[in-house]
């Protein structure tokens, strides 16, 4: 697998950050090939573009139809509310790869 761009947004940024380096850890650990980042959910037309996946933190899943608008063509969805509460690196990382997976057949 070619290196794949993984954002996430949340209210502000913050919440993920922790997520983000746990997820960062674990794709180290198993060599998978991506670039993490967790931005405000306020930059997502401006970042989203250039994402191979677009997480949203639970705190916004509301938000994931006006960001799928946003972001046509783009894969984007709610982090598992249990895995984000946990800070599941590991969990998150898989479902984001799966996802990815799933859109490139599509």
């Amino acid at each position: 697998m070619e290196k794949k761009v993984i954002y996430l947004f949340c209210s502000a940024g913050m919440s993920t950050s922790l997520l983000v380096s746990k997820m960062k850890a674990q794709a180290e650990k198993y060599e998978v090939p991506v670039i993490i980042e967790a931005f405000s959910e306020s930059l997502a037309a401006e970042k989203g573009g250039a994402a191979d996946l677009v997480l949203l933190g639970p705190q916004i899943a509301y938000k994931l139809a006006e960001i799928q608008k946003i972001l046509p063509g783009k894969p984007v969805e709610v982090i598992d509310s249990v895995m984000y509460g946990k800070i599941d690196g590991l969990g998150v990382l898989k479902a984001a790869v799966a996802a990815i997976k799933k859109a490139a057949s599509q």
